[in-house]
Order: structure tokens, then sequence, then C-alpha cells
């Protein structure tokens, strides 16, 4: 597991150690458990996670990095503001449900979070196996709120992975307009990246090696953020992710930006930002 994913894991979503004014998060994938967020991206994660969040349980990619980092290295830290209203968790994993309607469902968990107290964590996340009938995937979904003017960081460029990223991996950074469901319009990173083995460890061959899709959207507006982790395998064994059991996410990118930006999350979008 990458040393992300280890401290994103450490911290499970919450600012437990951080300054309440100044939440830094981790930068780079989180694995499954937004990934025990997880999201665990890769939130968290988160996600997970551009420099947005990824913390966790499901791989979500986290904004930022942790306060105190060490000068030169490729983590940043990223203010988050508080939401404006509370999120269960139960609220989230139904919106990754209606993400994929048709699907089966196992392995479910959510987290809350608690806009009165920080120490109880600003980032809220839900993750949920999901089964299209197409092979299984890991699947969390972070919600948050950076603090504004919106500055550098993940989830809004592609600067912070730019030293990890290998052959066959991507990130991309778009716009979307301002309208009635994005108010002042928003910033979309789409990546993917191989989840490649521990530094250290025996290589594997391509076709073992699992995949996490990460799609942040933030409303340039409010500062609210949704990241969507999809990993092409589920739960880890061993501490490593199991083989993949299917080739590609059960949303490509452009999909993942729709549902994100519909009817399904409209509400948790209204009450991070």
């Amino acid at each position: 597991m990458p040393f992300e994913a280890d401290l994103a894991h450490a911290l499970n979503r919450t600012a437990d150690s951080l300054e309440p004014d100044l939440t830094a998060l981790t930068s780079g994938a989180v694995e499954r458990g937004r990934s025990r967020s997880r999201r665990r991206r890769n939130a968290g994660l988160i996600a997970g996670a551009g420099a947005c969040a990824a913390i966790a349980a499901a791989g979500l990619v986290l904004p930022g990095a942790l306060a105190g980092a060490s000068e030169g290295s490729d983590m940043q830290a990223v203010a988050l503001a508080m939401p404006r209203s509370a999120i269960t968790g139960t609220q989230m994993i139904n919106a990754v449900k209606k993400t994929f309607p048709g699907s089966r469902f196992a392995q479910e968990h959510g987290q809350s979070n608690n806009p009165s107290d920080p120490s109880g964590g600003w980032v809220a996340n839900g993750e949920v196996d999901v089964n299209d009938g197409h092979g299984a995937a890991g699947v969390g979904v972070s919600a948050m709120r950076l603090k504004l003017p919106l500055k550098d960081g993940e989830g809004l460029n592609c600067d912070q992975t730019a030293g990890r990223r290998e052959a066959g991996d991507t990130c991309k950074v778009s716009e979307l307009p301002s309208s009635a469901a994005l108010p002042g319009g928003a910033l979309v990173m789409s990546e993917k990246i191989a989840e490649r083995q521990p530094i250290g460890a025996a290589p594997i061959p391509a076709s073992e090696v699992a995949h996490r899709w990460t799609t942040t959207v933030t409303l340039k507006s409010t500062g609210a953020q949704l990241q969507l982790v999809q990993w092409n395998t589920t739960g880890e064994s061993g501490g490593n992710r199991p083989k993949p059991t299917r080739d590609t996410p059960p949303l490509s990118q452009k999909q993942a930006v729709t549902a994100l930006t519909g009817s399904a999350w409209a509400p948790i979008l209204g009450a991070v930002g």
C-alpha cells in the first residue's frame, strides 16, 4: 500500500490531530479501508482523491497534506472550511447507491461529518462494493468544502501526482460552465492511476495490477467538493488489493462527472457548500 494510503488510513477522514482552522489532508490515493476512507480516499477516500480529498477507507484522495510535511515533500496543506450542515454516513451510502442503479451492493461503510466540531471530522464519505454485472468494484465518494479562494491542491490540478505517474497513468483538469446546478461553474479533475505494490515488493504481472479512477468536482463559488474513486477490484487482502475483477470502472470519467453533478448528489453539494 503506498505511503499516502497508509497516512489516509491513519487519518480515517478526521481532523483529530490537525489544527481546527487549517485541516491538512494527505495527497494521493487512499486505500479502501474514503479506502478503514478510505476515500481506509484515495478519499478519501479520499481523494483519491486531486488535491482533494481522499482519505481513506475507499481509497479516496484528499486535498493537501499532513501538517508539518517535510520540506521538499510533494504534499501541501489545503485548508478546509466548515460544512454548512451535517451529512450522515447513511446519506452518503444512499447517494452512492443511487449513482449505480440496478447494481448489487456489499461491504457498505459511511462516515458522517460534524460541522460543529472540527475534531469530529469535516469530511463525509460513503463506500460500497458495487457489482453492475461486469465484476465487483470498490467505490467511494467523499464530500467536503475547501476554503475560498481556491488555491492549488489535490483535486484542483494534476501537479501533485505528476512525479508518480507512470506509463498508462493519466490526469486531466477541465472546467464546467456556470449553470443552475453549478452556479459559478466547477473544476473537474479526472485521473487514472495504477496501484502498484509497495517499494521493494516483487513485481506482479500487469494483468494483476489494480487501478483506481478518481473524479473530483469542485464548485468554484462555494468550494464544495465531491470526489468519486472507483477501483477495478474490491477490498484488501493482507494489506494489498486482490487481483482485478474487471478491466474498467463501473462509470466512465464522463459518466462520473454527470453523476456527481446530477440529482443524487445535489443535496450533498448543497449541504457541504
